[in-house]
């Protein structure tokens, strides 16, 4: 078979995202796969209200749904109540409207069994789950298509499998795919192919569809607008092409007229809702952008940079400059640049729960063509074997961080340079790992401070108790103008409160205090048994009498001990 290698890799692909889905739909356990959830039951909420129910208004079908399967996130935050008496949704419909075949599905296997026909029951679960992974395999063979107009067979192949299985897109296809990223995903990669199709032999049809899935992305999220760059755009990339293109559009302005009635149709069924809920074509949702103060953290920040924890992607950004004779070339710098911009200006830069920067995942098959760009002229070089290698352990790191992420060791929202460096392809992190998600206080070789260091005083103080409350659980005096550090250990075992409790120590003296705090919940404490605590606490410039207090913030059973080195003076050079 001619490109065979591209092919088979679309086919390993889709095997991993199928294993992976499997592994994480907790088919051994209590707790049943969910995966319309917080912002994903934002999106899907319009198919049970429609379909099922009857009502997208008033809701009077989530009470009970709600204490059932918990989908809300204990906020309704997904929809807010309009001066008319309407709930009006927060999140738009393209979503639904791309996964109603298969809640359809959902809903028919629900009705031939057991299984409750309420929308939310495991055969509508699985049902949307394995649809966004059917749509992402389609958008492949869609984007391998694509990708060998322009280059070789391996070329089109490396391109594929570094831009999915060493991305985050793994993660928001076979983990998180209730989400809205995998349904837009395959649009990116249909618009692609319909530019190309219109570019290379003008027809109604194409420019028709092209209408349709612009507006049809814009009711999944209205930031999808700018897809509009790419047919726009699109053989632009010389002045003679330019020229060629305007006249091209000038020979067919009524297929542009098409595109826009189309286009118009792709939009209609969120302008019927907003009526129909608000009593208006058209609802402001709420978003707020900066977009002369954007937020750069968001690719470059420990917090959930783009290019720290999914690094791949700066492959993504450098293929620009390897686009010059390709006819995309405007296209996709244009339309990436844009879409970035619009991404970390976006007021709620974390984007919630999040591993890498999620809100990117969908436009991946456009950062598809550059990517494949650099990856064609490294092929050409000696380097490819380096870049093969590179590539390879950059998709490993992935595989490990996608596990991580979800036990939550690689934290969903407060990760932090310190923190990730002690996690990073660690297996067994420990609690004074975990404390690192709190405070950036750590003394590194212990062992070293106390064996280098004259005068070292060495203090221990046992601690075992219950707290009802929030209380005090230890006071130590440390003397008179300490210097050095605080190590507090405890063990502790929560009675209530695990979610929210902190394991507190304060310094006081004349000259002022300091505090620091971590929590209770961290990723490897379990909350239904005793768990080991630790963390550090480097003594500052006091003056006078100083004192330490530990404290705990919910009730719980705790033991342990306070660690405290103090140092006269350190050993000369």
């Amino acid at each position: 078979m001619k490109n065979l290698f591209s092919f088979m890799m679309v086919c390993i692909i889709g095997l991993t995202l199928v294993q992976y889905r499997i592994s994480y739909s907790d088919l051994q356990k209590d707790e049943p796969l969910k995966v319309t959830t917080w912002d994903a039951f934002g999106y899907y909420m319009y198919l049970p209200g429609t379909i099922i129910y009857d009502d997208v208004t008033e809701l009077e079908w989530l009470e009970q749904i709600e204490r059932q399967y918990s989908v809300t996130g204990g906020n309704l935050y997904q929809a807010n109540k309009h001066t008319n008496g309407n709930y009006v949704f927060k999140y738009l419909g393209g979503v639904a409207i791309m996964q109603s075949p298969f809640f359809l599905i959902g809903h028919a296997i629900a009705k031939l069994s057991r299984y409750p026909a309420d929308g939310f029951s495991a055969p509508y679960q699985y049902s949307i789950a394995f649809g966004a992974i059917f749509y992402c395999i389609l958008a492949l063979f869609i984007l391998r298509r694509i990708l060998l107009r322009y280059f070789d067979d391996r070329t089109t192949a490396i391109t594929l499998l570094f831009l999915t299985l060493a991305s985050n897109l793994i993660q928001y296809v076979s983990v998180d795919g209730g989400q809205s990223h995998s349904y837009i995903f395959p649009l990116y990669a249909c618009i692609l192919y319909t530019s190309i199709k219109w570019h290379e032999s003008p027809r109604i049809r194409w420019a028709a569809l092209t209408g349709l899935i612009i507006g049809l992305a814009t009711i999944c999220r209205p930031t999808e607008l700018i897809m509009l760059f790419i047919p726009l755009l699109w053989g632009t990339h010389t002045k003679e092409s330019k020229k060629q293109k305007w006249q091209l559009v000038k020979d067919n302005k009524t297929h542009i007229i098409f595109a826009l009635v189309f286009g118009v149709i792709g939009l209609l069924p969120q302008l019927i809702y907003w009526k129909i809920a608000s009593g208006s074509f058209i609802f402001d949702v709420g978003s707020k952008w900066f977009f002369f103060n954007p937020w750069f953290r968001v690719l470059f920040g420990f917090t959930k940079g783009w290019f720290i924890y999914t690094p791949i992607t700066i492959f993504f950004v450098l293929g620009f400059f390897f686009m010059k004779k390709y006819p995309f070339r405007r296209s996709v710098i244009f339309y990436c640049l844009f879409n970035i911009w619009i991404i970390i200006a976006w007021s709620d830069w974390q984007y919630g729960a999040t591993y890498s920067t999620r809100a990117l995942v969908q436009s991946y098959p456009v950062f598809a063509l550059a990517l494949a760009s650099i990856i064609q002229r490294i092929e050409r070089t000696k380097l490819r074997y380096v870049f093969y290698v590179v590539g390879l352990y950059l998709t490993f790191v992935n595989f490990f961080q996608i596990d991580q992420y979800n036990q939550t060791v690689l934290h969903y929202r407060d990760m932090n340079r310190q923190y990730y460096s002690h996690i990073y392809l660690n297996e067994n992190p420990t609690p004074l790992d975990m404390s690192l998600l709190d405070t950036d206080e750590i003394l590194n070789d212990e062992e070293g401070f106390k064996k280098n260091n004259i005068a070292t005083i060495e203090t221990t103080l046992n601690i075992n108790g219950r707290s009802d409350s929030s209380a005090i659980i230890c006071t130590q005096d440390i003397g008179t103008d300490p210097k050095g550090w605080i190590k507090i250990k405890a063990r502790i075992k929560m009675h209530q409160g695990y979610g929210s409790a902190y394991l507190h120590g304060k310094i006081e003296s004349e000259s002022g205090f300091k505090e620091s705090k971590i929590r209770i919940a961290n990723p490897i404490a379990n909350s239904l048994r005793a768990n080991d605590y630790v963390f550090y606490m480097k003594i500052p410039q006091c003056s006078g009498s100083t004192v330490v207090n530990i404290s705990l913030n919910a009730a719980a059973d705790f033991s342990g001990k306070l660690e405290f080195y103090q140092i006269d003076h350190l050993k000369p050079n």
